[in-house]
């Protein structure tokens, strides 16, 4: 940096010239005694940039359209629902910076160009390859890159919109700098304030907030170590024995043969949505297929419940419910194709997607019971272009099965393609 601040060359790198305090101290090499931090070099600063640059460019017209895309995108375990879109940016937390940055992608798609949705695809996969535990001298030409591409279309995009000409010391040190870093010091979780930071909220602002505020400090060890106990007795459980489907929010229980009648008065029902109506639709034809493929002649005292949700073996937890607080929450699931199937289908490297429509439990007199799933198949888009930002092109076709819980591979995130009829991207970018 001295060498361009004397050269009068700043400009090239993305650097204004003003002169640098530390520079005139002896022994002393600032950039060795510091390093770039993740966290606040690219959630809170590099990627809140992108994101204020381009409702900067962005009509009024379209920000509000963004808004409404972020606050309709579908619920996924783990993920932040901004139910209130992008309010006010300059108060979100890292945790939340990395929640958009799994859709951010989806939601830009179509409001201005293609180098605006691009810019988010290169960008999470440069941030992909920053969370690299250990890096070989490949990863790293390839992490630099990774950097050196989506900084050009950064560039390009946001650069005659902005006052400071791309002139901020974030931009300049993650471009030249970060992969000689790696090289010195190794990987960035290994130096990065995002554990340490993540790990005082663990331990030290959660039990505080959960604590009376009188003998804070023996109240906090008492709230950790009983969550270590917990922990531990529910890690040795998982360990111990195989674990069983777990049914949670019993919807509706009837016999086989009043189906038809239930089916009948469910009509009525106000509070069903779309997806469980089409659910109840194909029902009989769903479960005498099923019960043909399996060689099942007589039905005689069939019992079925329909569930809310259910926790797999993999401990993640399937839905297919009306609501669950306020919204609709139907899973999208992840199949494996056997290798006859292979042949019969186009698939994602053998992979098929579907969505859930009902959680059942059959109960046949004699039989082990049966835990099924009925759902709604996708299939692609289009077949010279399955693919779109590297994420699956999907559409719902009308076929309907019913299958076994167990055959779920993952439950997965199936983002709507906005402003398009019955398209779907299959998110990647669940980082």
């Amino acid at each position: 940096m001295m060498e361009h601040f004397n050269n009068n060359t700043g400009h090239s790198v993305s650097l204004e010239p003003v002169e640098n305090y530390f520079w005139n101290i002896p022994n002393l090499n600032i950039y060795a005694a510091t390093v770039p931090d993740r966290m606040h070099h690219l959630d809170l600063g590099l990627y809140h940039y992108q994101i204020e640059f381009t409702k900067g460019i962005l009509g009024r017209s379209s920000i509000d359209k963004m808004n409404e895309r972020i606050e309709a995108i579908p619920r996924y375990p783990g993920l932040k629902i901004f139910s209130k879109g992008l309010q006010s940016i300059a108060r979100l937390t890292a945790s939340e910076h990395r929640d958009l940055m799994k859709v951010m992608v989806f939601v830009v798609d179509g409001l201005l160009s293609d180098d605006l949705s691009e810019v988010y695809v290169k960008w999470n996969e440069m941030y992909i390859l920053s969370r690299l535990e250990i890096f070989k001298e490949s990863d790293l030409e390839k992490f630099q890159k990774a950097i050196n591409d989506w900084a050009d279309l950064f560039v390009i995009l946001f650069r005659k919109k902005l006052d400071s000409k791309m002139k901020f010391p974030k931009f300049h040190s993650w471009i030249f700098h970060i992969v000689d870093t790696i090289r010195e010091y190794r990987a960035i979780n290994g130096y990065t304030t995002e554990t340490y930071e993540s790990l005082h909220k663990s331990y030290v602002k959660t039990p505080y907030r959960l604590s009376n505020k009188k003998g804070i400090e023996e109240q906090i060890m008492k709230t950790i170590q009983r969550k270590a106990i917990i922990k531990r007795r529910v890690t040795e459980e998982l360990y111990k024995t195989p674990t069983a489907l777990i049914y949670t929010s019993k919807l509706f229980e009837f016999k086989l043969l009043e189906a038809s009648i239930f089916f009948e008065q469910q009509k009525k029902n106000p509070d069903l949505t779309e997806n469980m109506i089409k659910g109840f639709a194909k029902f009989l034809k769903c479960l005498d297929s099923f019960f043909d493929m399996l060689d099942i002649i007589s039905a005689e005292d069939c019992r079925i419940k329909i569930f809310g949700s259910v926790t797999l073996k993999n401990i993640n937890i399937l839905r297919a419910t009306n609501k669950f607080q306020n919204r609709p929450w139907f899973s999208n699931i992840a199949i494996a194709m056997d290798d006859v199937e292979l042949f019969e289908y186009q698939s994602d490297n053998g992979t098929c997607y579907a969505q859930t429509l009902l959680i059942t439990e059959v109960i046949l007199p004699n039989k082990s019971l049966f835990h099924l799933a009925l759902v709604q198949w996708y299939d692609f888009k289009s077949k010279k272009t399955p693919f779109g930002y590297d994420c699956p092109l999907l559409k719902l076709v009308e076929i309907y099965n019913f299958i076994e819980i167990e055959a779920i591979e993952e439950i997965v995130r199936i983002v709507p393609r906005f402003d398009t009829k019955d398209e779907y991207f299959v998110n990647k970018f669940i980082l």
